[in-house]
C-alpha cells in the first residue's frame, strides 16, 4: 500500500506544528480514527490558509521541506507524528472494510528516499535518462505535446529536487530486486495512465522490468453522485470514505432489521449482518462495475434487495442455508441417472462455468466479471426455486437428494465467489 507521506505539504504541516504546538492533540483514544482524521483535516486547512496568505510562512515551510529531506532530527520527529496519526485513520477504515492490512504492508514515498540518488545515477550512466535544460529526463518517440515536441518524464528537476518518477522508479527497483515480485499491479486513477506508461517503459529500458517481471496499471474511473457529477458533500468537499461506510452500514442495518422477525435474528445478529451487508454493498457496487468506467454512487440502490446488488446474493445464500437446515435426515447427493427439469439443468450448467470464469477474471484483473457470474447464478437459483420444489413430500427421496446437492453446490459457489470479492455471506438473514 503506497502512501504519499513526503513532499511540500509536509514542510507546511510541520512548520505549522512548530509554531502551534499541541495542534495534533485530540479527544478519543489512540485508535479513534474519526478523531484523528478530524484533527489532521483541521491542521491541514489551517496551515494551508496560512501558507497561501503569508509569504514569510510560505518561505519557512519551504525551508522545512529541505530540513525534512536532509534528515533533521526535530523535523523527522514531527513528521513521524503526522504519519502515525494518519495511520490511526487508515487502520480504522481498513477494519471497517474487513481488510487485513498490517503496518509492514504500508510503505510511503519516504521509504524510497535513500534510493532516489542511486536510481538517477543508474539511469544517467546507462543512457536511459539524459540532461535537458539542467533536468534529468527520459524521452519517448510517441509522447508529444500540443506543439509536436517530445514530452519527457522528469526524474530529477533542474533545482535538484526529485519528481514523482524518481520515487516510482525506485519503488519498482525495490519491489523487483528486494521483494522479488514478478507482477506489479498499480490501482491508480485513469488520469495517471500516461505517467505510468512512461514510468514502466523507463523501467523496461533500465532492465528492471521484462524477463518474467511485468507491471500493470489497473486504471479506474471517477465515482459520481446521483446527479452524474463528481461525488461531493453538500458543502462541495470530498466525501470521506469512513462517513460513507458508516452510512452504508446504517441503511443496511435498517433493511436487515425489517426482515429479522421472520428469521428470528437476535439484536447481535442484526448488528453483525448490518455490517456485512452494508460493507458488502459498497464493495460489490465498486467491483461489479468495470474499473475504468465512471459509476454513480447510490446507497439506496446498493442496499436494495432487488437487482444486481450484494444483498440479493447474500439473501440467495442465506435462503439455501435455511433449506439445508430444514432438510432433516435428507442429505445432498448427486443422482446423475435422473432426468433434469430445465431450471435444474440451467443451474447445473452455470455452476460448471465457475472455474473457467475465475481463470478469465484472474488473467484480465477483472472482478466485475466474477460479480456478473454470481448475479447470474443467483438469478438461475431464483428461477429454480420458482419451478422446482426441493423439500416437497411429493418428491422421491433421490429427487430431494439431487436438488439438495444442487443448492448446496450453489451455496458453496456463492460463498467462495463472494469471499474472493471480499464480501461475507451470513448464514441467516
Amino acid at each position: 500500500h503506497h502512501i504519499g507521506d513526503w513532499g511540500t505539504q509536509f514542510g507546511m504541516l510541520i512548520q505549522y506544528l512548530i509554531e502551534h504546538p499541541g495542534a495534533l492533540k485530540h479527544e478519543g483514544g489512540a485508535s479513534d480514527g474519526e478523531a484523528a482524521m478530524s484533527t489532521l483535516n483541521r491542521v491541514y486547512k489551517a496551515s494551508r490558509a496560512l501558507f497561501d496568505a503569508n509569504e514569510e510562512f510560505k518561505a519557512r515551510s519551504r525551508d522545512r521541506v529541505v530540513a525534512l529531506q536532509a534528515g533533521d532530527p526535530e523535523t523527522l520527529e514531527l513528521w513521524q507524528g503526522f504519519v502515525d496519526e494518519s495511520k490511526i485513520y487508515f487502520h480504522s477504515v481498513f477494519d471497517k472494510l474487513d481488510m487485513e492490512v498490517r503496518d509492514p504492508d504500508i510503505v510511503g514515498e519516504s521509504g524510497y528516499n535513500d534510493m532516489l540518488e542511486e536510481t538517477c545515477r543508474i539511469l544517467e550512466e546507462t543512457g536511459v535518462a539524459v540532461r535537458s535544460e539542467g533536468a534529468l529526463c527520459v524521452f519517448f518517440d510517441d509522447v508529444k505535446g500540443p506543439d509536436g515536441n517530445k514530452v519527457p518524464l522528469i526524474v530529477k528537476k533542474t533545482n535538484g529536487g526529485y519528481g514523482y518518477a524518481a520515487t516510482d522508479l525506485s519503488a519498482i527497483r525495490n519491489r523487483v530486486q528486494d521483494l522479488k515480485a514478478d507482477t506489479l499491479l498499480y490501482v491508480v486513477d485513469a488520469r495517471q495512465s500516461l505517467h505510468f506508461k512512461m514510468v514502466f517503459e523507463t523501467a523496461r529500458r533500465a532492465g528492471w522490468l521484462g524477463d518474467g517481471v511485468k507491471a500493470v496499471q489497473l486504471a479506474f474511473g471517477t465515482v459520481l453522485g446521483k446527479d452524474g457529477k463528481p461525488f461531493k458533500t453538500r458543502e462541495g468537499e470530498t466525501v470521506r470514505l469512513e462517513d460513507l461506510l458508516d452510512e452504508a452500514v446504517e441503511r443496511a442495518t435498517a433493511v436487515v432489521r425489517e426482515k429479522a422477525g421472520k428469521v428470528g435474528l437476535s439484536e447481535e445478529e442484526i448488528v453483525e449482518n448490518g455490517r456485512y451487508v452494508g460493507i458488502g454493498a459498497v464493495k460489490y457496487a465498486d467491483l461489479s462495475t468495470s474499473a475504468v468506467r465512471d459509476y454513480k454512487f447510490d446507497l439506496d440502490q446498493m442496499v436494495s434487495l432487488n437487482g444486481d446488488t450484494s444483498v440479493y446474493l447474500q439473501y440467495a445464500y442465506a435462503r439455501i442455508q435455511s433449506i439445508l437446515r430444514k432438510a432433516g435426515d435428507a442429505v445432498p447427493a448427486a443422482h446423475p441417472e435422473l432426468a433434469l427439469a430445465p431450471a435444474e439443468r440451467a443451474l447445473g450448467l452455470h455452476l460448471d462455468q465457475f472455474g473457467e470464469v475465475l481463470s478469465e477474471v484472474a488473467a484480465g484483473y477483472e472482478p466485475h466479471k466474477l460479480a456478473a457470474y454470481l448475479y447470474q447464478l443467483a438469478s438461475h437459483l431464483t428461477t429454480f426455486y420458482d419451478q422446482c420444489q426441493v423439500l416437497s413430500p411429493d418428491n422421491a427421496p433421490e429427487v430431494v437428494e439431487n436438488r439438495l446437492f444442487l443448492v448446496e453446490l450453489t451455496a458453496r459457489t456463492l460463498h467462495q465467489g463472494m469471499a474472493l470479492l471480499g464480501i461475507r455471506t451470513p448464514e441467516r438473514l
